[in-house]
């Protein structure tokens, strides 16, 4: 069964932009090419087992696993030598990154305590979108119990044949996204 916000996305939303930007070919309006989940694990220096939770907890969000990333050059004020795990990174795509940016904005989004919307300022020149987030724990496939330590993510939607960040906000705005005004 196809995702939910795919068959909207080709069904009611990309006509829509099509009409709105006045654009001659339905290729040249802009679709979500893939999200990509970064979260941080600087704390793996002193515990490699705080690798290993992360790495888990990243699996549990997005149903994939991740890759493991690696520190590319030293730096002798953070305690950092090259080679060392820092990081972990899953990329989405197609069904499961629809189904994804889907339980994000109808679930996950409104359960950030005092959330009042996103900020719609977080463009590249690109027209690509990058959110932070402050906890992992508002995911509802983590159990709070398991969790031993709150660490933020970054998600970046990749956005193709956006030509500006105005033609990106209106997409992901028809797809969900709750900006602020």
């Amino acid at each position: 069964m196809p995702a939910r916000l795919k068959e909207q996305y080709l069904e009611t939303i990309r006509p829509e932009l099509k009409e709105e930007f006045n654009f001659t070919n339905i290729m040249q309006v802009p679709k979500i090419d893939k999200v990509v989940l970064n979260m941080g694990v600087g704390d793996a220096i002193g515990d490699p087992r705080n690798m290993d939770n992360a790495v888990n907890e990243l699996t549990l969000i997005t149903g994939q696993k991740p890759s493991i990333r690696t520190a590319r050059k030293s730096i002798s004020n953070f305690k950092l030598r090259e080679g060392v795990k820092i990081g972990c990174m899953v990329t989405l795509r197609g069904e499961r990154m629809y189904e994804f940016i889907d339980r994000l904005f109808n679930v996950v989004m409104p359960r950030i305590r005092d959330f009042r919307g996103i900020s719609p300022k977080a463009f590249d020149n690109f027209g690509n979108f990058t959110l932070g987030l402050k906890e992992q724990t508002i995911f509802p496939e983590l159990k709070i119990d398991d969790v031993n330590r709150v660490r933020g993510m970054n998600v970046t939607f990749v956005i193709s044949n956006s030509n500006s960040a105005d033609e990106s906000r209106a997409l992901l705005k028809k797809l969900g996204m709750p900006f602020t005004n």
